[in-house]
């Protein structure tokens, strides 16, 4: 009976057809199924063989690319924080005439399925519950995207201390609104976005800035 192909994953896009072929498997195919499996099993299950057999390669293309689980794992929790953490900042430094068109441009990288991945973030908190140094990472990701939401609001205006509690307020609200898995539809969420743009800023937002971040949300979503 003839080997069955390998079967190269698709980072966050189930739907996908897989790469199929005797191909060679890439340092991002191995990262991609380990991500997977820290999010749907927990990082105790992140284990090299169980990678080698879903990607149906042996186990020993491994160490083409990593020196071992823990570098395996390190590499991860890397590519976790130059993901999430690097696309969040960089949405809160888009160009904007407005603070609300600010906030449009940040809410727009936790509604993109190409944007801030929820499942990872908290997967990653996860594991930090476990492990202090992975607590500590994520300790100065969560510093640093605070900081570039009060920069954010600085940029309009605001004074330190109140860009400060405004983007406290909106990253907490951000991060637990996932945390409690909220069954809520898109269309639900997208009837309150005036009412969240001015409770975070202060300043009601223009019918056409609320439009236009309906229209890219209805564009995004997979649902």
């Amino acid at each position: 009976m003839s080997k069955a192909p390998a079967l190269l994953l698709h980072r966050d896009d189930p739907d996908k057809p897989p790469l199929v072929g005797h191909v060679k498997v890439t340092r991002e195919d191995w990262l991609n199924v380990a991500r997977d499996i820290l999010i749907s099993e927990g990082v105790g299950q992140v284990k090299v063989l169980g990678i080698a057999e879903r990607l149906d390669v042996s186990r020993s293309s491994f160490y083409w690319y990593f020196k071992s689980r823990e570098d395996l794992l390190s590499q991860l929790l890397e590519d976790w924080n130059a993901t999430n953490t690097g696309i969040m900042i960089r949405h809160t430094e888009l160009p904007a005439k407005t603070i609300t068109g600010a906030l449009n441009n940040f809410f727009r990288c936790v509604v993109d399925p190409e944007g801030f991945n929820p499942q990872l973030d908290f997967a990653v908190r996860e594991w930090a519950r476990r492990d202090g140094s992975v607590r500590r990472v994520i300790d100065r990701a969560d510093a640093a995207r605070q900081d570039a939401i009060t920069k954010m609001f600085e940029r309009y205006g605001y004074d330190p201390a109140e860009a400060d509690i405004r983007a406290r307020v909106l990253y907490y609200q951000q991060i637990g609104y996932y945390a409690l898995d909220l069954a809520e539809t898109l269309e639900e969420r997208l009837t309150r976005v005036e009412g969240y743009l001015y409770c975070f800023t202060g300043v009601l937002p223009t019918a056409e800035e609320v439009a236009d971040f309906r229209s890219f949300s209805r564009s995004v979503d997979l649902t």
